[in-house]
């Protein structure tokens, strides 16, 4: 059983207590991306707010949750969602790998 398996499985109980809500954010939590090139980190979702960072292309990230903001086009494609990656950490979702170009987490 893979690490991501067993946070999801040891949240599952409360999970399923709380009707389901608790184990998506748990698994979202869970659950990295990689990251495809080299990209600042912002305050907030959009290239107006300030730089708080750089991640380097391979490092891998965790999205707390998501949120629309300005329109970027990246490696990946063009999108609005910019992934939260941490308390006043921002990336645009066309830097991360997710696997989908709609949210994968929660919303902000």
């Amino acid at each position: 059983m893979s690490s991501e398996e067993l946070t999801v499985a040891a949240g599952t109980d409360e999970a399923e207590a709380a009707g389901g809500a608790e184990m998506t954010v748990e698994a979202a939590a869970a659950r990295t991306y990689a990251v495809v090139a080299d990209v600042n980190v912002r305050s907030g979702p959009g290239t107006s707010y300030g730089k708080v960072g750089r991640l380097r292309a391979g490092s891998r990230v965790s999205i707390a949750c998501q949120r629309p903001g300005e329109t970027v086009t990246g490696p990946t494609g063009t999108s609005k969602i910019w992934d939260r990656i941490g308390s006043g950490r921002y990336v645009s979702d066309t830097y991360v790998k997710t696997g989908s170009n709609g949210y994968v987490a929660p919303r902000c």
